[in-house]
């Protein structure tokens, strides 16, 4: 059982797996209903690549339950992502969380239980981060790490995505997701006006409501926001002022939760 995150590292994973000819039974995508256009569209053509080529196609799944996806939950709830609060809720319960569900009623992991054996989850850390492949083995499911086996970084897995004649899948992840950087920031207002535009609206809301106690905004130090009327200023002026003023906006904290997938502290978190 892969778990599939639409990026570079998780593609080269079953690319290599395929051009190994080792068996895989299923492939989940967790999807938070806000990824951007290209990562569904990749999937996509993934999903019939792999089929050609005999292996299960992707299984795109949800958070079950109440039938809301992420932004819609921050903004019912009037808040940000939970990374934004330095948390990783928002993986946990609309990555990892429909993944298990989704393995609770599939026949073979069923049978595999009933016989006294576990599920393996194959997931695409690499040697970048070989700390992260440490996830404590439960009564249903034992981790493998194809990546580290094979001693890959992101080199090897871009490298082995492009021999497969595959093109680059680039970053997945939510288009308001607090570890985007000021370059990915303004990439999604050049590509993606209207993406941005309900990206704001979550920061907004959950500022007007009064639950930014303790972070600027989405970027947790960086509002999105102030750093658009940043940039849409300079613009209308001196476009090079922009660039040297960058540093007054730092980048936010990167997230590992994500990387190719709640507290009672006094902000609110997305559920």
């Amino acid at each position: 059982m892969v778990s599939y995150g639409a990026g570079t590292n998780s593609t080269a994973l079953l690319v290599e797996m395929v051009r190994r000819g080792e068996p895989v039974d299923a492939i989940l995508f967790a999807d938070t209903g806000g990824e951007r256009p290209g990562t569904y569209a990749y999937a996509e053509m993934f999903s019939a690549w792999l089929v050609a080529r005999g292996y299960p196609a992707i299984i795109k799944i949800k958070k079950g339950g109440i039938p809301e996806t992420l932004e819609q939950n921050c903004l019912r709830n009037a808040t940000l992502p939970s990374l934004a609060f330095g948390r990783k809720a928002c993986s946990h319960k609309y990555k990892i969380e429909p993944q298990d569900k989704w393995a609770n009623n599939w026949p073979p992991a069923r049978a595999a239980w009933t016989a006294g054996q576990k599920v393996v989850k194959l997931i695409g850390y690499d040697i970048d981060e070989p700390h992260r492949a440490a996830i404590p083995e439960s009564e249903k499911f034992v981790y493998r790490y194809p990546l580290l086996e094979w001693g890959w970084g992101r080199d090897e897995c871009v490298r082995a995505i492009a021999a497969a004649g595959l093109p680059q899948p680039g970053k997945s992840s939510c288009f308001f997701c607090p570890s985007m950087t000021k370059g990915e920031i303004l990439q999604l207002r050049k590509e993606h006006p209207d993406l941005l535009i309900r990206a704001l609206n979550i920061e907004s809301t959950a500022k007007e409501a009064g639950n930014l106690q303790t972070v600027n905004g989405l970027g947790r130090r960086l509002n999105w926001g102030e750093f658009i009327e940043l940039v849409d200023e300079a613009e209308a002026n001196d476009p090079t002022a922009f660039f040297l003023r960058q540093q007054d906006f730092p980048n936010p904290p990167q997230c590992g939760a994500c990387y190719d997938g709640a507290s009672d502290d006094d902000e609110q978190e997305a559920a």
